[in-house]
């Protein structure tokens, strides 16, 4: 793992291949293992002539933990994706994010708009406009030391993989709590880089691809076929098309 410091933040990240540059974020209390590495994304983009560039988000990780939720706004996550690609002197990335990350990818290419060359949004549709429910109940379940008590099949999803990728439970919670903040139409109108928006067709968290799609002015929609939340990030189908859309979008 490398290591540099924004805002107070010692941030963990990998960097590895050549090639166009293609910064990696991951989704709510994973990591760059857990979302990037062992479902093959680093190895497959490496292979395929690409720089890949995966972090931890502060949180999360390697990186830094703080217990304040307003460390989490979405603004402050994705500032650390644009100083990183600061740090490392990459001028313009292709930039994907799954679930949480996709949200912070999308902020990134709204506030550093030069810095991004693509998008693929992962695992978010429609909810990143629309939200969708049950997270307090999620952020209750991370701290809660009565997990045995937990009703809910979303909380205890949450709480089980928190606990398995052995997360600091506060620090998620004071995430969750601010790094849902939504986009508006407008906002998701300004995205102008050429996007894709891939979805499980069953997944119950992300929201509409297609609704999410119309809004913006250059994307376009991948469907992945038989998919729950948890289980498309990895999708055979999902990596191919993803490369394709990379290959028809060089960085110039």
């Amino acid at each position: 793992m490398n290591f540099f410091n924004h805002d107070g933040f010692d941030i963990a990240f990998i960097d590895e291949g050549e090639g166009d540059a293609i910064l990696l974020i991951h989704g709510f209390g994973s990591n760059h293992a857990v979302n990037w590495v062992n479902p093959g994304w680093v190895s497959f983009l490496t292979n395929a002539g690409y720089r890949v560039i995966a972090l931890d988000n502060r949180g999360h990780g390697r990186s830094a933990k703080s217990y304040k939720p307003e460390d989490y706004v979405p603004a402050a996550m994705a500032g650390d994706a644009a100083a990183l690609l600061d740090h490392l002197g990459i001028a313009r990335a292709h930039v994907m994010g799954y679930s949480m990350g996709a949200r912070i990818a999308a902020v990134t290419a709204l506030g550093y708009p030069r810095k991004v060359a693509t998008l693929i949004l992962g695992g978010l549709g429609l909810g990143i406009i629309e939200g969708v429910g049950g997270w307090d109940e999620i952020a209750e379940a991370l701290v809660t030391e009565r997990p045995e008590e937990i009703t809910g099949e979303r909380p205890r999803m949450f709480r089980a993989f928190a606990d398995q990728t052995q997360s600091d439970r506060r620090a998620l919670a004071a995430c969750i709590s601010r790094s849902r903040e939504l986009l508006s139409a407008a906002d998701a109108g300004r995205i102008s880089q050429p996007t894709l928006v891939a979805v499980g067709t069953r997944d119950d968290i992300a929201g509409s691809a297609e609704g999410l799609a119309r809004l913006m002015p250059s994307a376009t929609v991948f469907d992945i076929a038989g998919r729950d939340h948890m289980l498309a990030v990895g999708d055979r189908s999902f990596k191919k098309r993803a490369l394709e859309f990379l290959q028809e979008h060089p960085i110039a």
